[in-house]
C-alpha cells in the first residue's frame, strides 16, 4: 500500500472515530448525568429519596453494563435499524455506543457525587437550600474535578468501543484496522492504526487532566 493511500485511510477512519466518540459521547453523557444524580441521591434516606425507583434504575443500569459490548452491538440490532436506518457504518455504531455511554458514565457520576462532604450538603440544608439548589450548587459544583475525570474516561472507552464496532462493519479505525491489518495481513496498517488511537487516547487524556486539575483548584481557591 502506497503512504499516500493509508494516509487517506487513516484520515477517514480517524474522522469517523471521533464522529462516532464525539455523538455518543455528548448523547451519552447527557442522558447519563441526571440518571448518575438521581442513583446518588435516591437512596432511603437521601435527599431525593426514592428508594423503590433507585432499586428499578440501578438494576437497569447494572444489566445494561453487565452485557459485553460486542453482544450489546448484536442484541439491538433492531433499535439500531429504527434510529438510524441502518445496521452498518458510522452513523449505525452510534446508537449501541450511546447505549453503553449511558449507565457507564451514569455509575461514575454516582460515584463522584458520593465522595462530597455530607457535611456540605446538612450546612446547605440548614440554610435553607432546595433539594434542587443542593443539587446543583453544592454535589455538582463540589464533584466537578471527579466528573470531568470520569468524562475523559468514558471518552477513551468509548474509543476503544468504536474499534469494537468495526468488526461488525460499523467504520472508523477499527473498522480499517480489521479490514486491512487482520483480514489481509498488512501489519503495518494495523500498527498505523495502533499508534493513532495511542495518540488519540494520549491527547484526550491528558486534556481532562488539565482541566480537572483546573476545576480542583478553583474549588479550592473559593
Amino acid at each position: 500500500m502506497s503512504p499516500d493511500m493509508l494516509i487517506s485511510l487513516l484520515t477517514r477512519g480517524t474522522l469517523q472515530t471521533l464522529q462516532m466518540v464525539i455523538v455518543s459521547g455528548l448523547i451519552g453523557t447527557a442522558l447519563g448525568l441526571p440518571i448518575g444524580i438521581f442513583l446518588a441521591t435516591s437512596g432511603k434516606g437521601e435527599l431525593l429519596q426514592a428508594p423503590m425507583l433507585n432499586r428499578i434504575v440501578g438494576l437497569i443500569v447494572n444489566a445494561t453494563r453487565s452485557t459485553p459490548f460486542i453482544i450489546l452491538v448484536v442484541a439491538i440490532i433492531p433499535f439500531t435499524r429504527l434510529i438510524a436506518g441502518t445496521s452498518i457504518g458510522t452513523q449505525a455504531a452510534i446508537v449501541p455506543l450511546t447505549v453503553a455511554t449511558i449507565p457507564f458514565f451514569a455509575r461514575l457520576v454516582e460515584s463522584a457525587i458520593r465522595e462530597v462532604d455530607k457535611g456540605l450538603i446538612e450546612a446547605a440544608r440548614a440554610m435553607g437550600a432546595t433539594p434542587m439548589q443542593i443539587v446543583i450548587k453544592v454535589l455538582l459544583a463540589e464533584s466537578k474535578p471527579a466528573i470531568t475525570l470520569a468524562f475523559t474516561l468514558t471518552i477513551v472507552s468509548l474509543i476503544g468501543y468504536s474499534a469494537m464496532v468495526g468488526a461488525v462493519g460499523g467504520g472508523g479505525l477499527g473498522d480499517l484496522g480489521i479490514r486491512y491489518g487482520y483480514q489481509r495481513f498488512m501489519p503495518g496498517v494495523m500498527l498505523a492504526v495502533v499508534v493513532v488511537l495511542i495518540v488519540l487516547v494520549q491527547a484526550i487524556q491528558s486534556a481532562g487532566d488539565r482541566l480537572a486539575r483546573g476545576f480542583d483548584k478553583k474549588n479550592r481557591s473559593q
